[in-house]
């Protein structure tokens, strides 16, 4: 952990411990730390938020320092709710900058990292087989494993991945995503200006981050508006969103139990 001569407890999410520390330089950071991340969670972070930084579209905060145990970034005032036009167009510039292949993991390793969580992440070209094959099928069976989904959820999330070439829609290249796109990982600092927070990034389709968006917010007519003036949707991405939707689900249902997992079923049923 680092040292600072002040640390104020604040809130910080499901899966993180946080802070507002005051380091003797009188530099104020904040910092998340959690007993239970897996080993190399925090460098895929701080890797994760150069990526999206490098991509231009929105800003993300400036990683102070990390270990295993811990993340600090830079300290951003709350300025209120993001901008929707901004967050619209910015992440639109951001998917655009694109990734090497579906996969493709800015930090580098072979597994892919979410919180406690450790994924297989066999990268190629071929979306449809990734999604299913490194992300569906693995959580749906350490959801089952955990008892968060029953045996007919976990065929219907199987049946889905069995006809997922015929589902995934128009092929388009890799984007690069923040992987963890929720509206709680939108910080909104002065005037509104949104920043990306807490990603897991990878190279993958866009319209998971958009899906998951949706899943626990809904998004303004004035977001999707900008969003498509940078970067129109492809044709049918109104009837994939639960598709795109299971893989939040699922890890809901990994990490947190309870109705995620007949969520994921509901889901899943529906391209079945």
């Amino acid at each position: 952990m680092i040292e600072a001569v002040a640390l104020e407890p604040i809130p910080g999410g499901d899966l993180n411990a946080a802070y507002r520390a005051t380091l003797a330089g009188g530099e104020v950071v904040f910092v998340k730390t959690s007993p239970d991340a897996a080993p190399g969670a925090y460098a895929a972070e701080a890797a994760g938020l150069a990526w999206l930084r490098a991509a231009g579209g929105l800003p993300v905060p400036e990683v102070h320092s990390f270990d295993e145990d811990f993340l600090a970034l830079e300290w951003i005032d709350g300025g209120g709710r993001p901008d929707p036009a901004r967050l619209g167009r910015g992440l639109a510039h951001v998917h655009a900058a694109g990734a090497q292949r579906f996969g493709e993991l800015p930090g580098g390793g072979e597994d892919y990292v979410l919180g406690p969580l450790t994924l297989p992440n066999a990268a190629g070209d071929d979306w449809a087989a990734f999604y299913a094959g490194s992300r569906l099928l693995p959580l749906a069976e350490q959801a089952a494993g955990r008892g968060a989904l029953d045996a007919d959820g976990l065929h219907a999330i199987e049946a889905v991945a069995g006809k997922i070439h015929h589902l995934v829609g128009p092929d388009e290249p890799p984007a690069r995503l923040h992987g963890d796109l929720w509206s709680g990982n939108v910080h909104a600092a002065a005037g509104g200006t949104p920043y990306l927070i807490d990603p897991a990034a990878y190279g993958g389709h866009r319209e998971v981050d958009l899906a998951m968006l949706s899943l626990f917010g809904a998004p303004s007519r004035e977001f999707y508006d900008n969003y498509d003036a940078v970067a129109p949707r492809a044709e049918g991405h109104q009837e994939r969103v639960e598709l795109y939707q299971l893989l939040p689900l699922l890890v809901h249902a990994v990490l947190f139990g309870g109705g995620y997992g007949d969520a994921a079923a509901r889901a899943a049923r529906r391209y079945v």
